[in-house]
């Protein structure tokens, strides 16, 4: 009998403390006391790609015997997840699922979870204790409030303002931060480094902007001194994130216990593959997550630019094609050979030949490795959930290199058609004349799309998207073209025809 079939004739073993030694040898489990781990960064946002990714190299740091670096989770908007892990130990299970199949390891390093709306001065005092000398961020990019157009911090939100009259009891992330630092400043404590890991460029600068931005706004304590202090002490580096981490269904959860033999209510299931490019400028220690493969830089921004443009342009280009083309997970695309060979080509074609050198990155293997990574049947993605906040996705991961192709003189068409997907997206039905799933900031774009039909003009005249290259006639005239013949013909029909030289027509 297999294991998979002994623990098939076994009940899984409910994950805690005490029931680590009864799980499945094959499971790997925390090697550390955890009751000797001292709480050194605080975490706002324990959500799924956090506890795949963060949590999981500080577990590999405390199991190589640095036990300084324990992690205190502070949620803002989820009591549930908080509810799981207090009944698990604070432990949970993230499953690397590869095609030939998984391995799931128990993650310790989480020592307090607080859901900072029950007791906001248990926040505050763990942020203002001595002992936190980072504190890190997944709040997503939208929470940063920053204006996309103009960089600079939108206070126009009502939980905002609250936390500007009342700085006390803060409801929102800046709010916390501010009034922590303010506090740790009057105590005459070293600030914490605020390192954002969320999934957007250049986010330590939107995080220093947000922050400082708060501060100044503060009234009652000399916001604008206390933001010249934060401007001047406080570090905020960027990290560059990566792994794919799917929403955990009920569907995995089942699949965990039978596969794993653990009974884990809220367990996570990622890629083997992950990377964390870290900009090495911290005001207050750091932890020495290079032991567990972190790697540590003066500049992100070149490895930030590789991946935006060929794995987060890859995402958004096959999202709407494929969704369009019926297809519903990246597997599903990808194992079309024909939506394959387009992504393939996009990349080394019309990306890759604009990208930077970067140490350490061989840019050939890095856009093998995201075919394969994309293609993976076991960790099929949603395309809606891809699909989501087109408006940003199409200005920062698409035309960047469409810019940099037409500077260059160089083809530009497999990028077009990737944008006139989401234009024929936008109208919000396929060809079935069924719903999509169109979501993001811009839904008034959607009546635009409607109205508009074939005509790619009253889009591409969206400064806020487009900026001037939607004017540009060399690309304005490119897209035209894909629209109309996507209108034509079924996305399949257009990419395979345009690589096969035909092109739209």
């Amino acid at each position: 009998m297999t294991p998979a079939q002994t623990r098939a004739a076994a009940p899984a073993v409910p994950l805690s403390d005490h029931t680590l030694g009864d799980l499945p040898p094959e499971v790997s489990v925390p090697t550390y006391d955890r009751a000797a781990l001292r709480p050194g960064i605080v975490h706002i946002g324990v959500g799924g790609f956090h506890r795949a990714h963060q949590a999981v190299y500080l577990d590999e740091l405390a199991r190589s015997g640095e036990t300084g670096w324990g992690v205190v989770g502070v949620g803002l908007h989820s009591r549930e997840i908080g509810e799981v892990l207090a009944g698990q130990d604070r432990l949970w299970t993230v499953v690397e699922r590869a095609a030939d199949g998984d391995r799931a390891t128990v993650v310790g390093a989480l020592t307090r979870y607080l859901y900072a709306p029950d007791d906001p001065e248990a926040v505050l005092a763990v942020l203002t204790d001595e002992r936190t000398r980072v504190v890190t961020l997944t709040i997503t990019g939208t929470g940063y409030r920053i204006d996309a157009h103009t960089g600079e911090f939108d206070a126009d939100d009502l939980h905002v303002a609250r936390d500007l009259e009342d700085p006390g009891t803060p409801e929102t992330v800046f709010g916390y931060l501010v009034e922590a630092l303010h506090r740790r400043r009057e105590a005459g404590l070293p600030p914490f480094t605020v390192l954002s890991c969320d999934n957007m460029q250049s986010n330590g600068t939107a995080a220093r902007t947000a922050v400082v931005s708060f501060a100044r706004l503060r009234g009652g304590d000399g916001g604008g001194d206390l933001a010249d202090w934060i401007d001047g002490h406080v570090a905020f580096p960027s990290s560059m994130v990566d792994r794919i981490t799917p929403n955990t269904s009920p569907e995995d959860r089942d699949a965990v216990a039978a596969g794993t033999g653990v009974d884990d209510r809220w367990p996570v299931v990622a890629e083997p593959f992950r990377q964390w490019v870290v900009e090495d400028s911290f005001c207050n220690g750091r932890p020495p997550l290079e032991q567990v493969g972190v790697r540590f830089v003066d500049d992100v921004s070149p490895y930030e630019t590789v991946k935006t443009r060929l794995l987060n342009a890859g995402h958004t280009a096959i999202a709407y094609l494929g969704y369009l083309a019926g297809y519903r997970t990246t597997a599903d695309v990808m194992a079309d050979p024909v939506f394959r060979a387009y992504l393939t080509r996009l990349m080394a074609e019309e990306i890759a030949p604009h990208l930077p050198q970067v140490p350490g990155v061989d840019l050939d293997e890095y856009q093998a490795t995201l075919i394969d990574r994309l293609a993976n049947p076991r960790m099929a993605d949603q395309l809606s959930r891809l699909g989501r906040r087109g408006s940003t996705k199409i200005p920062n991961y698409l035309l960047p290199s469409v810019r940099a192709a037409m500077e260059a003189g160089r083809p530009h068409r497999l990028l077009c058609v990737a944008v006139a997907g989401w234009l024929r997206f936008l109208r919000g039905h396929d060809y079935a004349g069924d719903e999509v799933p169109v979501q993001g900031p811009r839904m008034d774009l959607v009546p635009i799309a409607q109205e508009a039909g074939g005509d790619a003009a009253p889009l591409l005249a969206e400064r806020a998207v487009f900026d001037h290259v939607g004017q540009d006639p060399r690309f304005a005239d490119c897209v035209q073209e894909a629209l109309s013949a996507l209108d034509r013909q079924g996305p399949r029909e257009v990419v395979e025809e345009l690589l096969a030289g035909g092109g739209p027509a």
